[in-house]
């Protein structure tokens, strides 16, 4: 069986395509162009195969080689891993979750370069907790009806996973190939940040499916994949981090004017300026070194799975972990992106740098599972050892 890649054959092998998003991460904002091309050197990479086990063709990398890459990622392009996000959360689906003949056929696909997209959260005033989408049998086959939205990286997919409802009332995860027909994939996203993610609409209308693509999720068991997706987001986060003190740096090393009032005669001099790079150079290791504890913690919970010795406090404790980073990494990224103008004036507002775009994307990403309902729920079972939720859902109250 082929080895595990090291840290250095991972970096070997993905830095140069991370560096060549970097490049044209600038242009695609300022023209609001979609990453299409970015997906598929990434595609072409193997980095969906990340997770994918060695015995079944992929990389088999630990949680933190993945975290690591993905923080590096977000550095080039914080649109990339939220792109992705969906994907990794399905193939750790299909290690941990499904229980299938079809799963090994599923790991096949995915080493051949299918990506999977979102199809979770349904529009409207839908009951807190229902689900609207429905499959059903029609004859001999199953087809599958509804809308989603926010429906991130699905524009960029070969396959959505779709949370459903199965005529028995069984809530289930269903893969739809996005080339079947009756799929509809409307690029109408309408937030201010992160808006190369695809994280628009999907209507699906008579879809056909097969057996092989139906699974059931196991909704409210013990389970680590909140935590997992949450930590993509804060992956994402640090990587902003790490963008803000490369763009602000950047631009002070090529800044010659400098304030008859300040302490140096270049920028780069200017003991302030220095002041106020070295605290974002601090954020920036604190928030790479919160995700990484979180990497590590995954990987040590893995192995006791995968002895048979992981129970439902550890679980438990995974989650309050990602909750407690969460909180602290969005409580340092947010204020990071606005402290980065400090170096500059003015013309560090001019808009071909996109200095901006890194606030409005980290405000964007703080902004998926509030961080208000995190705080509560780690003093909850801090004061009353309350236990936090697996699964948990957005709708209209059902009184």
């Amino acid at each position: 069986m082929p080895a595990t890649p090291s840290d250095k054959q991972l970096a070997d092998r993905f830095h140069p395509v991370f560096d060549r998003i970097a490049d044209s991460a600038v242009q695609r904002e300022q023209d609001d162009t979609r990453p299409f091309e970015a997906v598929q050197w990434l595609r072409e990479a193997g980095f969906g195969t990340l997770r994918v086990p060695v015995q079944h063709g992929g990389l088999g990398a630990s949680f933190e080689q993945l975290f690591r890459l993905l923080i590096e990622l977000g550095e080039a392009d914080s649109n990339l891993p939220q792109i992705l996000r969906a994907h990794f959360a399905s193939v750790e689906r299909l290690r941990s979750i499904y229980r299938s003949d079809a799963v090994p056929g599923w790991f096949q696909r995915i080493t051949q370069g299918a990506l999977v997209g979102s199809g979770v959260t349904e529009p409207g005033n839908v009951p807190n907790g229902d689900i609207q989408t429905r499959l059903h049998q029609r004859g001999d086959a199953w087809v599958i009806n509804g809308v989603k939205s926010y429906s991130t990286g699905s524009l960029y997919a070969d396959w959505i996973n779709v949370l459903a409802k199965r005529e028995d009332g069984e809530t289930v995860n269903v893969l739809v190939d996005v080339k079947a027909p009756g799929v509809e994939r409307a690029d109408d996203w309408l937030g201010f940040g992160q808006r190369q993610t695809g994280s628009g609409t999907t209507r699906l209308v008579d879809v056909p499916v097969a057996d092989a693509d139906v699974f059931l999720p196991r909704l409210g068991d013990a389970t680590y994949i909140p935590a997992f997706v949450q930590t993509i987001h804060l992956a994402t986060l640090a990587g902003i981090g790490r963008a803000v003190v490369r763009d602000a740096a950047g631009f002070v090393r090529a800044r010659t004017r400098s304030y008859s009032h300040g302490s140096g005669t270049l920028p780069r001099h200017d003991t302030a300026v220095q002041q106020v790079i070295g605290q974002l150079a601090s954020t920036s290791f604190a928030t790479d070194a919160t995700v990484l504890a979180v990497a590590r913690a995954l990987d040590r919970l893995e192995a006791l799975a995968q002895a048979g010795d992981a129970g439902d406090e550890d679980y438990l404790d995974i989650e309050l972990l990602a909750s407690k980073a969460q909180v602290a990494v969005v409580d340092i990224v947010l204020p990071a992106t606005t402290r980065l103008f400090e170096v500059g004036g003015a013309s560090a507002l001019d808009r071909r740098h996109q200095f901006d775009r890194h606030w409005r994307n980290a405000r964007t990403l703080a902004s998926h599972n509030p961080v208000i309902y995190k705080e509560r729920a780690i003093g909850a079972s801090v004061l009353n050892g309350e236990r936090p939720v697996f699964s948990w859902s957005v709708g209209t109250p059902t009184l």
